[in-house]
This record gives C-alpha cells, structure tokens and sequence, in this order.
C-alpha cells in the first residue's frame, strides 16, 4: 500500500523547524543518521517530576531498515525543554530548526556508538 502525497500547506507553520514541518508537510521530518540509517523525528512529552518545569519534551527518533520498511531501532534526546503545560512543552521544542534536530540526532548515533558510553540516549529495546 503506497502512501498519499498530500501537497505542503505553508500556512500551517515554518517549515525550517521540527514542529513547523511536520505541520506543513502532515507527516514527520526524516533525516539520514551518521550511521547511515534513515530515521524519522517525534516530539515526545512526559512529566519530569520538576515543579518548575514539570513537562518536557524531547525527541524520539525511529530508525528504519534497509528496503522494506521495518522499525529497526531508535535513540531518544534527554529532555530539551520543559514547561508549565504538555502543550507549551511540545510548541518550545517544535521551533528547533531542522538543522539542530539533525545534529542532535547525530550526537546521539555518536554517543550510542562509542563503546564507554553504550546505551548512553537509548533506552532498552
């Protein structure tokens, strides 16, 4: 089943930023990882625990397999920003520009491939 192209809607948002794009485009920004995987991006919110800032979002970012399309694995940010409100949360971290987004992603690859920091922004899969 192949997927519908739907054309970008650039009154939705700026499409320079993570949230901005996915808006624009109705689907989420992919990237090509240093490891030379295809990923997708999310931004995920969760309570911190944090009185001043008790949401935080961060990213999630799927990686895909070679070919068919299969989840592969993922790596995920620590919490890059926090907020009063889940909503408030998600719009902070959604400005990020894409570039950012890519090279965050990049540390993370980096960070899970160098064997004293194994683990290190991945969770158990």
């Amino acid at each position: 089943m192949s997927g519908q192209h739907l054309p970008p809607d650039h009154s939705r948002g700026d499409a320079s930023t993570v949230g901005g794009y996915a808006a624009v485009h109705a689907r989420p920004a992919a990237f090509e990882g240093a490891d030379g995987a295809s990923y997708t991006v999310e931004i995920m919110v969760e309570e911190t625990g944090d009185a001043a800032g008790p949401y935080g979002a961060y990213f999630l970012f799927v990686r895909w397999s070679a070919g068919v399309p299969a989840l592969a694995g993922h790596v995920e940010s620590d919490f890059l920003a926090r907020a009063r409100t889940p909503a408030a949360s998600r719009e902070a971290l959604g400005r990020m520009p894409l570039a950012d987004v890519k090279r965050t992603l990049d540390a993370l690859i980096r960070r899970r491939d160098t064997p004293s920091d194994v683990g290190a922004g991945e969770r158990a899969e």
